[in-house]
């Protein structure tokens, strides 16, 4: 929509529609936070009563409807719309808008883009964060398109930046930490000194080797792919929306967000294969080949298996290493089944969750849209509320509350949260429960 916008920025006006299938996407507050985290330029509605879905007879996220210069509907096409596939109707449209002389090129008064009102922050949309032993911690400051690498004081809740990876410009570019660019960057992954990163708009897995201080590009084209078995050399096959990455021996493994599928990329060739999920939007529980997710956006390891925050279906599932081929489902019943309820095992409900870790037996987990870090013991399937509550806010102390935590990793007895729509890292003391804002000294 982005790149049909610029090329039509004088005759094209984009009206989004919010038709939220999580309850808290029907909430203004929260759609707009979205508005501003994806830099969306055009008007938003939010169709929290599906009115105007229903008006469209709209059945399928997304859909897009056309409609000419005189109100009437050309064309409405549900799914995944390519530019290229989009493109031509749209100059369709316009040559008869002209050839009528109904086009009518000048600018509307009433489109007034939010984001531009925002004030600049150390953060912005944080939406990963990585805790080394070593008292390194990284963040994926991910609406300023960069890399944060932070060297944590003993306290562990202030940290002086000590390294800026990235040129803080939306982009594909490897070389040194100043120049090299990133476009909303997520997951993050370190093994040997080099960092891996989930370069999720720029549909890439990028390595940033700490030492030599420089960036390549371990996998992706920096197009979108639309197939679901993406294989061969690394740089060469295109990706669609990695999310999170970790490294388990000489495999990297990557949560293919749009593709929903599990994908390993071999680090002594940087060769990228299928590990698991058939493409198909689901929670489907079978032989790696067969099984099914939907929207993985986080990924941990124990070293037997690996675990997956399923969005999509508000689950936490399974994944077999090998020598294992199975794949199955801790928490989370269904694509439709969200909520927000501890317990154990099916009547465990979540709310689109984004971020998980693995420590001492357990999964930490961030309930994204609950607002939530939760505890789930992958043995009994029980699952509790750790740190937050139902209703966003910003507070921290003993009672701490978060707005869409979307990343989590734990080192020691201290959790980090990314803590996305605060725009701040949070840190959870876990012997104590108490939370505090991590300071960021640049």
């Amino acid at each position: 929509m982005r790149k049909l916008e610029q090329k039509y920025h004088q005759e094209l006006v984009v009206v989004g529609v919010e038709a939220g299938k999580f309850p808290a996407e029907r909430v203004t507050a929260n759609v707009r936070q979205a508005v501003l985290r994806l830099g969306i330029e055009h008007p938003v509605v939010n169709d929290r009563h599906f009115r105007l879905w229903r008006s469209y007879s709209v059945d399928a996220w997304p859909t897009i409807v056309l409609i000419d210069p005189e109100g009437r509907v050309l064309d409405e096409r549900a799914g995944e719309i390519t530019f290229e596939t989009l493109d031509p109707a749209i100059a369709d449209v316009v040559r008869d808008g002209e050839a009528r002389g109904t086009l009518d090129r000048q600018p509307l008064p009433f489109i007034q883009p939010a984001c531009r009102s925002e004030p600049e922050r150390p953060l912005a949309f944080p939406g990963k964060v990585l805790a080394a032993s070593d008292n390194r911690l990284f963040i994926a400051d991910s609406d300023h398109h960069r890399v944060l690498i932070v060297a944590l004081e003993a306290s562990g809740e202030t940290g002086q930046v000590q390294q800026i990876v990235g040129s803080g410009q939306a982009g594909l570019a490897d070389g040194d930490f100043a120049s090299a660019a990133f476009h909303y960057p997520q997951g993050l992954a370190l093994a040997d000194d080099v960092l891996y990163v989930a370069d999720s708009e720029n549909h890439a897995v990028r390595a940033v080797d700490l030492r030599a201080q420089r960036v390549r590009t371990v996998a992706g084209t920096g197009q979108q792919a639309h197939g679901f078995d993406l294989a061969g050399p690394g740089p060469r096959t295109a990706l669609n929306s990695p999310w999170d990455v970790v490294v388990v021996d000489r495999g990297l493994y990557v949560a293919m967000a749009g593709t929903h599928q599990l994908y390993r990329v071999d680090l002594s060739s940087d060769d990228i294969r299928l590990y698991a999920g058939s493409g198909v939007e689901d929670l489907v529980d079978d032989l790696l080949i067969g099984c099914a997710f939907a929207q993985p956006m986080g990924l941990t390891t124990d070293g037997r298996r690996l675990y997956v925050a399923c969005g999509e279906s508000s689950a936490v599932r399974w994944v077999d290493l090998p020598p294992g081929d199975h794949a199955g489902t801790i928490v989370g019943t269904g694509l439709f089944d969200d909520g927000d309820r501890d317990g154990e095992g099916d009547a465990v409900l979540l709310q689109h969750d984004q971020g998980v870790t693995w420590a001492d037996d357990h999964l930490y987990v961030a309930d994204t849209y609950n607002n939530k870090v939760k505890l789930v013991d992958p043995a009994t399937r029980r699952a509790t509320t750790l740190f937050g509550s139902a209703t966003p806010g910003d507070r921290d102390g003993v009672a701490p509350l978060f707005y869409e935590p979307g990343g989590i990793d734990v080192v020691g007895n201290r959790l980090y949260i990314a803590d996305t729509n605060n725009h701040a890292i949070r840190v959870a003391d876990l012997a104590t429960g108490r939370v505090a804002t991590l300071a960021l000294r640049f």
